[in-house]
């Protein structure tokens, strides 16, 4: 967004998302998930993260979104 001058995320789609799961995640202590922005263009993203657990990565994730305007049979319909 502050890349591109944006107030507000644009409305997106994701074009693809994938999990990898690395080992079972416990739960009788807080989990974190780390997410960053790997790649942005003027209508997509790309977005990896972590799911951390004990200080051990659990499962990672990467997905694609893009951004869609008005007309887009998806555009802000959720």
């Amino acid at each position: 967004m502050n890349k591109f001058g944006l107030d507000h995320p644009p409305c997106t789609v994701t074009a693809d998302y994938a999990i990898k799961l690395l080992r079972p995640t416990p739960t009788d202590r807080q989990v974190k998930l780390v997410g960053r922005v790997v790649e942005s263009t003027e209508d997509r993203a790309i977005v990896e993260g972590e799911l951390i657990a004990h200080d051990k990565v659990c499962a990672t994730c990467s997905g694609t979104f893009v951004a869609v305007k008005p007309g887009h049979s998806a555009y802000h319909r959720w």
